[in-house]
């Protein structure tokens, strides 16, 4: 589609991939992507089970791309009728139209999909974003905080002590384990504890079951970090604590934690802190600067944690939510 203005607005290829790689981490330089990692995401909810949606849009000036927009759905939060919706324009090209225009796409398609619930979102520092949503009957669901360890004067000598576990538990890293048990075996074991802890992390809708299959596709992502898998193991081989690090997109000096969770028998026993002791360590020995962690406002218990290790929150993610399912 062309605008009166000159504006080109199309769906995308896969050739755009390197271009919205770029306007996506301009826009969110804090979680930016590489077009591999981009290309990686793209194929995997397009060839998901449940037959996830994706629709994406990109935006050219003067045949340059200056905005994407995509309408999708995630498997972990999975529902027929729930949507989540982004628009992204380059700072440059902001108040200038463009992202009314996208939004007013993203709006059709989403009414031509049927969809009963839409979740977007902004960071607090922008407050015409927020606006902008709230203009379009969108409310507040929820905040998550970037949570930033410099890991620069950090004296893990300080800690002796806290990472011990309860007898009859080790920490492991998850090649630690497949050696112990097999692939298939210790494989097993890491999913059903995950699956667990996963099912208590806040957000906005309830979790989808993790399958297997799902699981397992996860060690096909760019970004895994093996050595940065870290499990608290019982003596039987039951994996019963998890602290996840994962490799950033073109930074080697930041890892991003993915999940820290305990399985609901074993918890107030010191194990995540043990785990995520034990993950600064890797990620010492790996010469990381910076570990980042994302946190619902509503989960006291791991702020605290965070907090405790010296983890400062950066500006929240505002989760905006309209409709329902």
């Amino acid at each position: 589609m062309t605008t009166a203005s000159g504006l080109v607005i199309r769906e995308t290829t896969d050739a755009d991939i390197p271009a919205m790689a770029r306007i996506m981490s301009e826009v969110n330089p804090a979680h930016p992507w590489t077009p591999e990692s981009l290309a990686h995401e793209i194929a995997e909810l397009e060839s998901h089970p449940l037959g996830l949606h994706l629709a994406q849009w990109i935006v050219e000036e003067a045949g340059e791309p200056v905005a994407t927009a995509a309408v999708l759905q995630f498997a972990g939060m999975y529902h027929q009728d729930r949507y989540h919706a982004e628009i992204m324009v380059l700072p440059a090209a902001e108040r200038h139209g463009i992202g009314t225009r996208l939004a007013d796409t993203v709006a059709a398609h989403l009414r031509g999909r049927g969809a009963r619930e839409v979740l977007a979102g902004a960071y607090e520092h922008q407050p015409h974003a927020l606006a902008f949503l709230a203009r379009r009957g969108f409310t507040e669901a929820m905040r998550f905080y970037d949570n930033v360890l410099e890991l620069t004067d950090f004296d893990l000598g300080q800690w002796a002590g806290h990472e011990r576990v309860p007898d009859g538990v080790r920490v492991l890293s998850y090649p630690q384990l497949e050696a112990e048990l097999g692939p298939d075996a210790a494989l097993h074991a890491f999913h059903a504890g995950f699956a667990e802890a996963r099912e208590d992390v806040p957000r906005t809708g309830d979790a989808t079951e993790l399958t297997l299959d799902d699981f397992r596709k996860r060690f096909e992502n760019p970004a895994l970090f093996p050595e940065g898998l870290l499990l608290a193991v019982t003596d039987m081989g039951e994996v019963v604590a998890i602290s996840e690090l994962w490799r950033a997109d073109g930074n080697a000096t930041r890892l991003n934690t993915g999940l820290t969770g305990t399985r609901r028998a074993w918890r107030r026993r010191g194990l995540a802190l043990a785990l995520k002791l034990a993950a600064i360590r890797v990620a010492l020995a790996a010469g990381v600067t910076e570990i980042w962690t994302g946190n619902a406002t509503t989960n006291a218990p791991m702020l605290a944690i965070n907090d405790r290790l010296g983890f400062r929150p950066r500006p929240a993610f505002v989760e905006m939510k309209w409709g329902g399912v």
